[in-house]
């Protein structure tokens, strides 16, 4: 049984810094497409960051570019996302992903077998 689980989220000001972390058990996160999406209140969830099954590319939207960074620990077995430079639009609950094997780190939330419950962050302004 596939379990992903996130932590790390909470509340900062705008500006601030946050290191989200999700554990895996059940599959290892290495050989397999991660992601991390989020879905803001009233709105659809979508996608954030991800990373193919090599870690060896990774895929960021347009308006985190520059902020967040998507990496994983093999030995921990964990994928983490630090977000840096913090605004109040980047308010939601956060999920991690997990997809196919040799997956290539797709956009659409469709790809992805697991997910998480979910983290919430809240930036103040």
């Amino acid at each position: 049984q596939v379990q992903l689980v996130e932590s790390g989220g909470g509340l900062v000001q705008d500006g601030g810094s946050l290191r989200l972390s999700c554990a895996a058990s059940g599959r290892t996160v290495s050989g397999y497409a991660m992601a991390w999406f989020r879905q803001a209140p009233g709105k659809e969830r979508v996608f954030v960051a991800a990373m193919d099954w090599s870690g060896g590319r990774t895929f960021y939207v347009d308006s985190v570019k520059g902020r967040f960074t998507i990496s994983r620990d093999n030995a921990k077995n964990t994928v983490n996302l630090q977000m840096t430079s913090l605004k109040p639009e980047d308010t939601a609950v956060y999920y991690c992903a997990s997809g196919g094997p040799f997956g290539v780190g797709s956009r659409s939330p469709n790809d992805y077998t697991y997910w998480g419950q979910g983290t919430q962050v809240t930036v103040s302004s």
